[in-house]
């Protein structure tokens, strides 16, 4: 578990007063305990509260005031992963009521009713995630800028389980020589460039983000390896393997039967896919609100119903892999790059970002902790794929 070095900001402006902050109402005060932890209480995972507005802010607004309480400075916790995975795991925002309740019904309907990931609103996500600044991935991440779950099997640190996952991803794809590969959401060509250099395969990538694709074209240079700026629904071709990392939580239920035509109508018969996505361990009908709204918008992560029952008639499923407490390391390990990068980086960013991107990995690596978020990888193939697939682990 993590905790934040005394040399970082740790609130927005003021020190705790005990005399001056209020006791928490006892609907909030009852909760927190269900969860196992507490308000001001003495546990490294208890929420210390600075400003008892933020009692206002969550009780009315549920996830979301929460999160911007934290980055407003109004509470702080010595380990948030460990604070989110207990609440995550008791499910506390589902027995919130009165106005939070209400503003989670409204969410439900707006999600639901509308298309969040058409073509029109598909580049959103790479607009205000992704393209952020190159200079805060490229601090957080490992020398291979992987931006996904990697894989600590055989690994003692992060660059070292993100090669081990791309081997792997090129081993379940059965990569030989001079096959053609296409990378649905190639995010900065790390996929690309270890399956080309290690693989002699030709890749070609799609992103929806132009920072993306500039850093992954100066990665992959000189490379059989083409990157373009394209949403997944208007590429055209065939090709013997496709590969998605990371990227189908963008596509949403409302698409997935085209997500998967689409990879039916690219796919040679003899040809593989691999899925690597985040997963849920039940459908549920909204986002988070505040990973919707500062984080990943228009984003939905899927439960194993959900991708089963688009994959019916359309692809069989080879195999199916499931590493997500992988994904709990792996957001700590970036976190820690992050957090010592800081120095520098926040001659660009404001404190309200430090925060924001503090609160996003840890809550994140407790979602992985409560075992409400899976990791999978699946391989798939079309029904007239001759022979026995044999998985790799």
């Amino acid at each position: 578990m993590s905790e934040l070095p005394d040399n970082k900001p740790s609130s927005a402006s003021a020190t705790r007063e005990e005399s001056s902050i209020a006791p928490p109402p006892a609907i909030l005060s009852e909760l927190a305990q269900k969860a196992g932890v507490n308000f001001n209480g003495s546990q490294p995972c208890d929420i210390q509260v600075l400003n008892d507005t933020a009692y206002h802010r969550i009780l009315t607004q549920g996830s979301l005031g929460l999160g911007e309480s934290y980055m407003d400075g109004m509470w702080e916790c010595q380990q948030l992963d460990e604070l989110f995975h207990r609440l995550q795991r008791a499910e506390v925002e589902n027995q919130l009521g009165g106005v939070a309740r209400l503003r989670l019904a409204i969410e439900v309907i707006r999600q639901n009713l509308f298309n969040r990931q058409n073509e029109k609103r598909a580049y959103e996500v790479g607009e205000r995630h992704y393209d952020i600044g190159n200079d805060i991935f490229e601090a957080m991440l490992d020398p291979t800028m992987n931006y996904s779950c990697a894989y600590w099997a055989n690994a003692n640190d992060l660059e070292q389980a993100q090669l081990d996952k791309l081997d792997l991803i090129c081993r379940k794809l059965e990569l030989k020589p001079g096959e053609s590969v296409l990378d649905i959401g190639c995010g900065w060509g790390g996929f690309a460039r270890f399956a080309a250099e290690n693989y002699s395969v030709k890749v070609h990538g799609i992103t929806i983000s132009k920072e993306q694709k500039k850093l992954a074209e100066q990665r992959c240079r000189d490379l059989p390896v083409t990157i373009e700026l394209q949403d997944y629904r208007k590429v055209n071709g065939q090709f013997d393997k496709i590969v998605s990392i990371g990227m189908f939580e963008h596509v949403g239920p409302k698409n997935y039967a085209t997500y998967f035509d689409t990879v039916l109508r690219l796919l040679k018969d003899s040809g593989l896919f691999l899925l690597h996505t985040i997963g849920k361990y039940k459908s549920t009908p909204h986002v988070d609100p505040w990973i919707n709204k500062y984080i990943f918008p228009n984003g939905k992560i899927p439960s194993a119903v959900q991708i089963s029952k688009a994959l019916d008639g359309r692809l069989n499923i080879e195999d199916w892999h499931n590493f997500g407490p992988d994904y709990e390391k792996t957001l700590l390990a970036w976190w820690q790059r992050f957090n010592n990068a800081w120095d520098t980086l926040s001659k660009n960013y404001d404190q309200r970002f430090y925060r924001m991107w503090k609160y996003y990995l840890h809550c994140s690596a407790g979602f992985f902790r409560s075992k409400q978020g899976q990791l999978w990888q699946l391989v798939l193939s079309k029904r007239g794929r001759r022979g026995t697939y044999r998985s790799v682990r």
